[in-house]
């Protein structure tokens, strides 16, 4: 089973582009989470008759949003996260706005696991959002993912806009306490490993510098100067059946790239 996940950057933007359909024509993933998608179902119509959508569009136009197309059918699909936890909720409207209303999570449920679809939002660069991020959202989407787990073992990927430790991006020394490096941020990624996920891609390459976003500025991208923030977390128990975590550099598009895991389920396992 191969699970992909891309923060697009805009669906509509990166179907004009013909990346998402190339994505899908060279890779084939069995599932593909995607980030940032920026549309509703309404705008756009991706033409993959393969897969099945499932969507979860901000209600803010324009902004934000996550979804799901998938091989597999579901068992059940929920967008958001779930009402019957210790930390409210309500804790995570700000300034901002509310990312409740802004598409961030989906879980699909399959018969092996969870997956777990998060878009996080970033912090700012002023780090006006730093708050929400330490005290309410990182705090909510752990309980969140230790309550799915209860049930079943959980795949959790996305983007988490943090950079975890100083070789997971490529200039730490100056972006040391800016955005998407800073000591709460972080420590919110070594809370998810704390409780028991793992960290796919560095489990299986300890010392590779490896990134999945660059800014868009001063040919950051051509330089690969840039930043590992994208993500595939999971579970102790699915950790042994994990044949391969990949980072997909040479996909244009957005200035996000994919990511992938593949797992070694056998047909009969997969759904």
């Amino acid at each position: 089973m191969k699970i992909y996940s891309w923060n697009i950057n805009g669906l509509r933007a990166v179907i004009k582009k013909g990346a998402l359909r190339e994505l899908i024509k060279k890779t084939e993933p069995d599932i593909l989470c995607l980030q940032e998608i920026k549309a509703k179902p309404d705008q756009v119509k991706p033409d993959f008759p393969e897969y099945e959508e499932f969507w979860n569009s901000a209600e803010r136009p324009g902004y934000s949003g996550t979804a799901i197309f998938s091989k597999i059918t579901p068992q059940s699909i929920q967008n958001g996260f779930a009402t019957n936890l210790e930390i409210s909720c309500d804790s995570l409207k700000d300034q901002y706005g509310d990312p409740n209303q802004e598409g961030r999570v989906q879980a699909a449920e399959f018969k092996k696991f969870f997956l777990v679809n998060v878009y996080t939002p970033n912090t700012k660069p002023d780090l006006s959002r730093l708050n929400l991020r330490a005290k309410y959202w990182d705090p909510i989407l752990l309980q969140y993912l230790k309550e799915l787990e209860k049930q079943k073992p959980i795949i959790v990927c996305g983007d988490f806009n943090a950079a975890h430790t100083e070789i997971d991006l490529a200039r730490p020394k100056q972006n040391h306490n800016a955005a998407g490096f800073t000591r709460e941020e972080r420590q919110g990624i070594s809370n998810l490993l704390a409780a028991g996920f793992i960290d796919t891609f560095r489990a299986q390459h300890p010392d590779q510098q490896r990134y999945t976003w660059w800014s868009h500025y001063a040919k950051a991208r051509e330089r690969n100067i840039g930043w590992r923030i994208d993500y595939f977390f999971v579970s102790k128990d699915l950790y042994p059946h994990i044949k391969k975590a990949e980072i997909y550099e040479e996909f244009l598009g957005s200035d996000h790239c994919p990511i992938s895991i593949e797992l070694d389920f056998d047909n009969s396992e997969q759904n």
